[in-house]
């Protein structure tokens, strides 16, 4: 079967782009969710790259699991942790108490969310060059 670690990685690229997309739009509940996909499909691409299979949406467990020869960045699976608040709550009205998932999401959170994605994305690309 072929290694589609870079499949992954052109869709992490994009999903990116949509985020940043997303943000210049004004709709940063998917900006925030978009960074999130960026920065998932990003480390799975990183697994596949590696020979490894990854499961799930949780980017914090997802670098964690990554070999013990792979050097993280300081604070990376911290970030990763911020990124997946944005996995279900900017998509989903029942996960705020009242409001929009719009209503609840502003540039500091999708600036934060980019940057963050951003990293990961980088950090994932370098691993695989």
């Amino acid at each position: 079967m072929a290694n589609r670690a870079r499949d992954w990685m052109s869709q992490a690229v994009r999903d990116l782009e949509q985020a940043q997309d997303s943000r210049h739009a004004w709709r940063h509940e998917w900006a925030c969710f978009a960074a999130q996909q960026a920065a998932e499909k990003a480390v799975k691409a990183l697994h596949l790259h590696l020979g490894q299979e990854a499961w799930g949406h949780v980017v914090a467990r997802l670098l964690a699991e990554l070999p013990s020869t792979v050097a993280l960045p300081k604070g990376l699976i911290d970030k990763g942790r911020v990124l997946d608040t944005f996995y279900i709550p900017p998509r989903y009205p029942n996960s705020h108490p009242e409001g929009a998932p719009f209503e609840h999401y502003g540039p500091l959170q999708s600036d934060e969310a980019i940057s963050y994605a951003g990293e990961s994305v980088e950090f994932s690309r370098s691993q695989m060059a």
